[in-house]
């Protein structure tokens, strides 16, 4: 009788074993602390929308998922290029990344790179809230990361310490720091430039010795880094490119956390994309453009670019940007300009 008060006694602890819920179970694993790479830090609207999604991943998830913020890429030392192979393999846990960056490994994401493909922020809009956005984030899963959301860093606009911008000819031979995508380096020499690559740490020095005269940025890094102060006194607003931000996951990270986190995870990062996009156009969306008059009151000379001044530009690029799209496929291309022409402005 005894023994089988003891073996009814088991069963009965294995029974409400095998009843704790799944979340407890996998909560086990969790890390104590999880890393995201960004390039940026916090001053900047890039590493604000980071931020923005470690809280309220922390808050959402009361602490069961933190994150640790790693600005300046300083996990792969510094070289912005790496991120996205560090990201598959483990070194990172998670990312707000650059389509330039990452597209050295996924090729695909050169389509945002292509010179004046999108002439305005509907135009982006067109292509990362849709079809276009579908099919990369497609891409990108079966490259090895989990994609949740967009985010923005925004139009890259010229300035130099040399002169104002209007013509391709104002251009020639002026040194140019690009990021290290083969793209970059053909567009700038077809604009006879002399695109020079070269991390953004190095980059500033370089501005103030007059060692390279120029570079392309959003506005937002303009400012933040206070460019001005590196004899950057010329701005040329020209809208050629335009940089999303992706929000993704390490594949591994992801499937060790339960359905219910991944789903908070995911709905953080959309909300915080939404947030760092707003963030991102502030004062270039508002009427009159206000960040536009304060750059100018740094002592910048602002130079906006007429209709038939830009498509001098568009002109000039043409080669390089037919060139591009069947590197990066015609296909998709297409349906990015099929896309854009749709859209609601």
């Amino acid at each position: 009788m005894k023994l089988r008060r003891t073996l009814v006694g088991l069963l009965a602890a294995v029974a409400a074993l095998g009843a704790v819920p799944t979340a407890a179970v996998a909560d086990t694993p969790y890390k104590s602390e999880y890393r995201m790479s960004l390039v940026l830090g916090t001053a900047f609207p890039w590493g604000k929308g980071g931020e923005i999604w470690a809280n309220l991943v922390k808050e959402r998830t009361k602490g069961r998922i933190n994150i640790k913020l790693y600005p300046g890429v300083s996990l792969i030392q510094g070289d912005q290029t790496r991120e996205f192979s560090a990201l598959r393999q483990g070194v990172i846990d998670m990312a707000v990344g650059s389509t330039i960056n990452w597209s050295p490994q996924v090729r695909q994401l050169n389509l945002f790179s292509l010179p004046f493909l999108m002439p305005d922020y509907a135009a982006m809009d067109a292509l990362t809230q849709g079809d276009v956005g579908r099919q990369l984030f497609a891409t990108l899963d079966k490259a090895g990361v989990v994609p949740l959301a967009w985010g923005e860093n925004g139009y890259r606009e010229l300035s130099n310490s040399k002169r104002a911008v209007r013509t391709p000819t104002d251009l020639k031979g002026m040194k140019i720091r690009v990021v290290g995508s083969p793209l970059f380096l053909d567009t700038f020499t077809a604009l006879g430039a002399n695109p020079t690559q070269m991390s953004w740490a190095d980059a500033q020095p370089a501005f103030a010795s007059g060692a390279v005269d120029g570079q392309e940025n959003p506005l937002s890094i303009f400012t933040a880094a206070k460019l001005h102060n590196v004899a950057q006194k010329n701005i040329t607003l020209w809208g050629y490119v335009a940089d999303p931000l992706i929000f993704v996951v390490n594949k591994e990270i992801w499937a060790s956390w339960t359905p219910a986190d991944q789903a908070i995870v995911r709905q953080a990062a959309m909300d915080a994309g939404k947030q760092e996009i707003a963030i991102a156009r502030k004062g270039l969306v508002e009427p009159g453009q206000p960040l536009l008059k304060e750059i100018a009151a740094l002592g910048v000379t602002v130079t906006q670019l007429t209709p038939a001044e830009r498509e001098a530009f568009v002109k000039a690029t043409r080669p390089v940007y037919e060139k591009w799209k069947k590197a990066i496929g015609v296909d998709l291309v297409t349906t990015a300009e099929q896309a854009i022409a749709a859209r609601k402005q």
